[in-house]
């Protein structure tokens, strides 16, 4: 029986009213009926009732529960299925005694539930964010490609200009939406002229500014927006002289680097439609506060009681992003404390332990109180990632700062000389690693040098984080294919059938309301995406052969079938979880054993390694944003290649003018901060996996972390057959994304992830179960309002009191620049032993 609290609680939710009110009355277990009352508001809101209320009465029962049936099955593994739903699902399969109501009731709720699936999503954040149909509007519109052509340009053209300064100022999607609506409102306003071409009459204003416009320019410009790799790290180190300074660099090269670095991931994802696009379970939490900022912006706004809030979506979305924007200037510019909110170490600020522990700035976080800023509170989207998600991932985070502790406190491999948690490599004599000492005169790694230097140290944070990584790879794949595999094969066999006959529908294995829905556009053909892999890759060996990059056609081969491997599971983690993964690291290792002694070739192939799998999914998860907002596949195709192409050649343009009229660019002497700090990281990269080569630096010095992909291998199988036969115990398990949570180190740590701890239980875990009509509202607005207020502020305060600098200097600001956590005192455990060095002895180096 229900107790009388959860009685009153089902009373105050009053989310959705089941049957007549005289059904109440008559039933004969009040028990029952309170009971069967509850647990329909835990898993229905009212607005999801009354957007399918006009399919439930075209359902039979026996059509409902096959339904059901085929949905619990589908499911039963699906982390993002709420347990309750599926708990709820099961007892309407048992029927009507063991759902414990009178048969019309129960077959009423399993018309309700299955009316959901069929018609709309059984996923309440896709429902948060969608309609069961939205109306068939123009979309490849004059003003839609004239306002995607202005804000790419702007957008990349501001984007890389700052790329290059410390710190650097961004345009997120977040702002580039509100200017993209801004532009499209006003067309509204413009007479209804035009042209006549092919028969059509194209007018600059053919109607409102409708939802499908303003997410047709917010995927397209969210693809130009991002900074291509190679134009923040790899021309900039090849061609300028305070790195490499290669005069074959030309304007040539650079075209065909990034357009065959920047297009290749495109060809890819023709498969992957198949496998993290149209299957009901490739969520993309990601792309979901996205969706509800443009829905909220330009869908009709209906006055509801919401849990007690009357307040409209647009209303709330702009109240939050005020209040966002005005309270960042607090923390990052008023108060700076509050942001690295370091009270525990305040306590006694020359405590080294102390802040070796506690410290935010140069220690392992652990503070329950850590920071005010939404940088900071928002930094693991504990807004948008499940809260199944975001606590496996805190777990390894907490794994991880135990590990790293011990290992410090423990002097393993020399650590303890080190700070606990940097990610700069340090000498033997806990200097700085320069790596021009280890580099003859030839540019090339120097052995001899290398004995009389040092050799490089990690810290007990860096090694945490090689160690995960190196274990996060093959762990991957072995959980992939052990869960995934029946899946992959089917999907695999799918593609070859498109290939081979034309007329298969690429939706046909898919039965959802998105997927029928979006069969009424024309698809984009397979071949379309193999004609831009082929182009790509033969941009990509011009490249390779006509200019001395050191690299051959066969390492390039080998980068693109690990990216291919790879991108599977990368795509379905992501999909699922919300998780990224990129492999900059495993490029890295493969091209130093290839290549050692060769920074060229490892510069070369990391921009392929990186790119290939980072535009795939870039254009992934946007076809998934046009999935859920009905936009034609073509459209979107067209849109972000027009983008891309439009920002490769805004980047390149804003790139070469930079490095030829900015004074001393990219030094550490230029005036006004343009020091290039991703460039100074990539060339370190190139200089320590290239010149001195990752089998020096891993077998030599910390021979544990080769055996790492082995022990991640290995760690999931156990978890595999363990969700299997003891589901209830090991069914919310992720040991992919507790491996993930160990990456977070160097300089990270687990202050980034805790204060995010609180908002994801109280929003993605409490609120929804309880309030969630409220949740399906104001959730995804909340996301968005605090990410915009919060970007756009930084932009103003960067202008206005950071680009010419206006400090406020008093205890607010002092107070983080004081103790060991200012770096004063103590930085590490041991201090340089008495013969001058630690470590080997010189001359025998690893």
């Amino acid at each position: 029986m229900m107790n009388q609290a959860d009685i009153d609680y089902a009373a105050d939710t009053k989310q959705i009213e089941i049957g007549s009110e005289s059904d109440e009355k008559t039933n004969p277990s009040s028990e029952v009926s309170e009971t069967r009352l509850f647990q329909e508001r835990l898993t229905v809101s009212s607005k999801d009732m009354e957007l399918v209320k006009d399919y439930i009465d075209d359902l039979s029962l026996g059509e409902a529960i096959s339904i059901l049936a085929t949905a619990a099955e589908y499911h039963q593994d699906d982390l993002n299925f709420a347990s309750a739903i599926m708990d709820k699902i099961k007892l309407l399969l048992a029927g009507a005694d063991a759902y414990g109501t009178d048969a019309e009731t129960h077959e009423f709720d399993a018309k309700v539930e299955a009316a959901l699936i069929k018609y709309f999503s059984p996923y309440p954040e896709v429902r948060s964010i969608s309609l069961p149909e939205d109306a068939e509007v123009p979309i490849e519109t004059y003003r839609s490609y004239l306002i995607t052509i202005v804000w790419v340009i702007v957008g990349a053209g501001v984007n890389q200009f700052f790329s290059t300064r410390f710190p650097q100022i961004t345009l997120t999607t977040d702002i580039m939406q509100l200017l993209i609506y801004l532009s499209g409102k006003a067309f509204d306003y413009l007479p209804a002229i035009g042209i006549r071409l092919f028969g059509k009459h194209h007018s600059l204003n053919p109607g409102p500014w409708s939802f499908q416009e303003q997410m047709f320019c917010t995927i397209a410009v969210n693809s130009g927006i991002s900074i291509p790799y190679v134009t923040q790290a790899n021309i900039i180190v090849q061609k300028l002289d305070i790195f490499y300074g290669s005069s074959w660099v030309t304007i040539g090269y650079q075209f065909l680097l990034v357009l065959s670095s920047q297009f290749m991931g495109f060809g890819f994802a023709g498969l992957m439609r198949r496998i993290a696009v149209y299957p009901v379970k490739a969520l993309w939490p990601i792309v979901l506060p996205s969706l509800a900022m443009n829905r909220m912006l330009l869908s009709p706004k209906k006055k509801e009681n919401i849990n007690g809030w009357t307040i409209s979506g647009y209303t709330f979305f702009f109240i939050v992003f005020a209040a966002s924007f005005a309270w960042a200037w607090v923390p990052v510019y008023l108060f700076p404390a509050l942001s690295q909110f370091d009270w525990m170490s305040w306590i006694a600020p020359n405590n080294f332990n102390l802040a070796a522990v506690t410290g935010i700035a140069m220690g392992m976080g652990i503070n329950p109180v850590p920071s005010f800023d939404w940088s900071v509170i928002g930094y693991s989207s504990p807004l948008v990632i499940p809260f199944f998600s975001y606590i496996n991932t805190f777990i390894g985070t907490a794994l991880g700062t135990l590990i790293i502790l011990a290992t410090y406190y423990t002097n393993y491999r020399w650590t303890a000389y080190i700070p606990i948690n940097t990610n700069t490599l340090v000498t033997n004599t806990m200097d700085s690693f320069d790596v021009s000492m280890v580099i003859g005169e030839d540019g090339k790694f120097d052995e001899s040098l290398y004995q009389e230097y040092s050799p490089a140290f990690y810290s007990a944070g860096s090694l945490m984080y090689y160690g995960s990584l190196f274990a996060l790879h093959p762990a991957l794949l072995v959980w992939t294919g052990l869960n995934y595999g029946p899946f992959l094969k089917d999907t695999l066999f799918d593609f070859m059938k498109s290939l081979r006959d034309r007329s298969r529908s690429i939706y046909a294995r898919f039965t959802d309301p998105f997927s029928q829905y979006m069969r009424r556009h024309k698809e984009v053909p397979d071949w379309w995406f193999l004609i831009v892999l082929t182009i790509s890759f033969i941009f990509a060996v011009v490249c390779l052969t006509v200019y001395p990059t050191q690299t051959s056609v066969g390492g390039l081969i080998l980068v693109i079938f690990i990216n291919f491997v790879f991108l599977t599971p990368i795509t379905l983690l992501n999909a699922t979880t919300g998780m990224s993964l990129n492999l900059n690291l495993i490029t890295e290792l493969i091209s130093g054993y290839m290549y050692p002694g060769n920074g060229n070739a490892l510069m070369t192939l990391k921009a392929f390694g990186v790119m290939i799998d980072k535009q795939a999914t870039t254009y992934i998860s946007d076809q998934k944003a046009a999935h859920y907002s009905r936009i034609p596949p073509r459209a979107v195709f067209r849109g972000q290649i027009f983008a891309t192409l439009i920002s490769v050649i805004v980047s390149l343009g804003v790139l070469n003018w930079q490095m030829g009229h900015v004074s001393n660019f990219c030094s550490s002497e230029q005036v006004e901060s343009f020091s290039c700090p991703n460039a100074w990281s990539f060339f370190s990269a190139s200089i320590m996996f290239g010149i001195l080569g990752p089998k020096k630096m891993f077998d030599g010095m910390y021979p544990i972390l080769p055996w790492c992909f082995l022990i991640g291998a290995l760690a999931v199988v156990p978890f595999i057959f363990a969700k299997k036969y003891c589901t209830r115990v090991f069914s919310s398990v992720h040991p992919i994304l507790v491996l993930s949570g160990m990456t977070l180190f160097a300089p990270y740590n687990i202050s980034y992830y805790i204060p995010g701890f609180y908002m994801s239980f109280a929003f993605m875990f409490f609120i929804r179960r309880r309030y969630l009509a409220w949740w399906e509202k104001y959730n995804y607005l909340l996301s968005s309002g605090l990410g915009a207020g919060l970007a756009f502020s930084v932009i103003i305060i960067f202008f206005a009191v950071q680009y010419h600098p206006k400090y406020v200097v008093w205890w607010g600001l002092n107070v983080l620049y004081s103790g060991v956590e200012g770096g004063e005192g103590q930085v590490s455990l041991l201090q340089v032993p008495e013969a001058g060095y630690f470590g080997p002895d010189p001359g025998s180096y690893p």
